[in-house]
């Protein structure tokens, strides 16, 4: 019943005052079968022993300089040993206990080669407080000419598709999970299914979403990332979602 293992990779620059968090909602799922990477940027923020107070229940923890975000997100895939493998940021924390055992569920049920569900973002100050609610439901492949793509902490993929169609572009600064998933999903046309269901809490302040220069590199990227797989699009389209994103947060009722 467990025979999927599940890798689960968290990258780290100084995130001593939340990576806790991170830590305990994946040590507290009811999956069993679950390899925990940790990828650390040197930090000198107490990061480091605080992981190393979870050493026994760690499979695998790097503290080094790394060249970005998807240098490291790489080191920790091309580490990993499950056949299944996702992403949770040192700021983000699981929704509930059961996310990963519904996930491994969905792979055996369906017979498919990625999954992906929703995500929330919450105050800082209240984590009980949802904020903004980002659902993956409507995604459809022809969507990414306007910028939009599935919630990326919800993503899972089946390992042996890194290594086949390759990892994360580290020439891009912020959107290199945009182009990740452009050529997982549309370009070679990976089999997914969505999960109507929060997977992860997220607390504002990302890298993509820190200033207006960040929205422009962002969107820059997300254009680039199109024209490189083959998708034909402009600013206009890119600049559209934002009018949709304005909504989602009346989409979330407490």
């Amino acid at each position: 019943m467990f025979k999927d293992k599940v890798s689960l990779i968290t990258v780290s620059s100084d995130s001593f005052k939340t990576i806790k968090h991170t830590i305990d909602s994946v040590l507290d799922q009811t999956y069993p079968n679950i390899e925990y990477i940790i990828i650390d940027n040197a930090s000198t923020d107490g990061t480091v022993d605080k992981v190393k107070s979870y050493e026994n229940k760690i499979s695998k923890f790097i503290s080094e300089p790394d060249k970005g975000i998807y240098n490291a997100m790489n080191k920790g895939i091309k580490l990993a040993t499950g056949n299944i493998v996702g992403i949770l940021n040192s700021d983000d924390f699981f929704c509930n206990k059961n996310v990963i055992e519904k996930v491994v569920a969905a792979f055996q049920n369906k017979d498919v080669d990625s999954i992906y569900g929703d995500v929330q973002f919450i105050d800082p100050a209240n984590i009980n407080k949802i904020i903004r609610f980002y659902s993956s439901k409507n995604f459809k492949p022809r969507k990414f000419k306007f910028g939009f793509m599935p919630a990326h902490p919800s993503f899972y993929v089946k390992k042996k598709y890194f290594e086949l169609l390759g990892y994360y572009h580290e020439d891009y600064k912020i959107a290199a999970d945009f182009e990740l998933l452009i050529r997982f999903l549309l370009v070679n046309n990976l089999r997914s299914s969505y999960i109507e269901m929060p997977f992860v809490s997220m607390r504002p302040g990302g890298v993509s979403n820190k200033s207006l220069k960040s929205t422009y590199i962002l969107n820059k990227e997300i254009i680039r990332a199109c024209r490189e797989n083959g998708i034909k699009t402009n600013l206009f389209f890119v600049y559209s979602k934002y009018f949709i994103k304005f909504f989602e947060f009346f989409g979330h009722k407490d």
